[in-house]
């Protein structure tokens, strides 16, 4: 009996500092589009485009079965898409799969790596190129990034849809759901055209979670390090912690709020663990990387040369959400 009670306790816990975050996300969005827009529009445009941030960080909190037990009421307390481009189901299938450390950074299994397979790119336009090393930048990635994030994603999902993929299509129609609510209130509600939403909002939200993105894994021979430790910074709470992205890796299902006492119990272990690949704050990654690339666009080990037996067929492309589906994946290897 005493077993019973406990499993129930456990499986009807509620996290409630992330239920009132997300309950002030989306007040503080309404107040700023509905109060501030029409008196103070710079300042309302920045506060909504901190909200847009702040709220894709609580979508990626919720993906890893936050706050409740419930996968749906989960879901349900994220389901209106301030920041528009991402359909929850879609984005909760392709994070979850990055999250095989053993992977990571693979151009092909990786679905959230930077980098691309060599003999890939080499059959890129050379503006192809020159777009792909600015945005190894961070203030490439600053201004490209959510852009070129978007575009292969988008057709990749277009094309399967339209192949049958019933799973991406009921994604979408629920992603459309949530826009049928949002896109009234800010073209109506609030005054504002949509197109401003999109450019300034929507672009400079998903902006700031390139700071964070920008460096969270490199190649390394060991697998643990590979993941970054940015020890500290005013923007964590916009990336709900998320800084110390090693040890949300080693524990995804640590509550946001929890993963700081979890780092500093064990600060030296956690350290020697991810190999020492850590920066004690995100302004030492913008002084070093502002207009220099942190990384090659090219995988420096793996991919180099298609395999023999692997399948490269074109829904390679659509796995990878940070821009580098945008090279054409051909339908058998190249010939040697």
């Amino acid at each position: 009996m005493a077993k019973s009670r406990k499993r129930r306790s456990t499986t009807t816990a509620v996290e409630w500092p992330t239920v009132f975050l997300i309950a002030a996300c989306y007040a503080v969005w309404l107040v700023a589009g509905g109060l501030l827009w029409p008196t103070f529009p710079i300042v309302a445009l920045i506060v909504l485009s901190l909200t847009v941030a702040l709220q894709s960080s609580l979508v990626h909190e919720v993906l890893h079965g936050h706050p409740t037990r419930n996968a749906l009421v989960n879901e349900a307390l994220v389901s209106l898409p301030i920041g528009l481009l991402w359909p929850y189901r879609r984005f909760k299938t392709i994070h979850l799969r990055h999250h095989a450390d053993e992977k990571l950074t693979d151009p092909f299994d990786d679905p959230e790596s930077y980098y691309r397979a060599l003999w890939q790119h080499e059959q890129l336009p050379g503006a192809m190129k020159f777009v792909l090393e600015v945005n190894n930048t961070m203030a490439g990635r600053f201004v490209l990034g959510p852009l070129l994030s978007c575009i292969g994603f988008f057709v990749d999902d277009a094309k399967s849809i339209a192949a049958g993929d019933k799973a991406i299509r009921k994604a979408w129609l629920l992603h459309g759901a949530g826009l049928a609510v949002i896109l009234p209130v800010i073209q109506f509600g609030f005054g504002m055209p949509i197109w401003l939403y999109v450019l300034v909002p929507v672009w400079l939200g998903h902006s700031v979670i390139s700071v964070r993105t920008f460096a969270e894994h490199q190649w390394s021979e060991h697998p643990e390090g590979r993941t970054i430790i940015v020890e500290r910074s005013p923007l964590s709470i916009l990336f709900l912690n998320n800084n110390l992205h090693f040890v949300h890796h080693k524990s995804p299902t640590v509550a946001w709020y929890k993963l700081p006492a979890l780092f500093r119990a064990r600060r030296d272990e956690w350290l020697r663990m991810n190999k020492g690949y850590a920066y004690p704050n995100y302004l030492s990654l913008i002084r070093a990387y502002a207009f220099r690339a942190k990384e090659p666009v090219c995988h420096p080990v793996l991919r180099r040369t298609p395999e023999a037996g692997r399948a490269f067929a074109p829904r390679i492309r659509a796995r990878n959400v940070n821009g580098l589906g945008t090279a054409p994946v051909p339908a058998e290897p190249p010939k040697e």
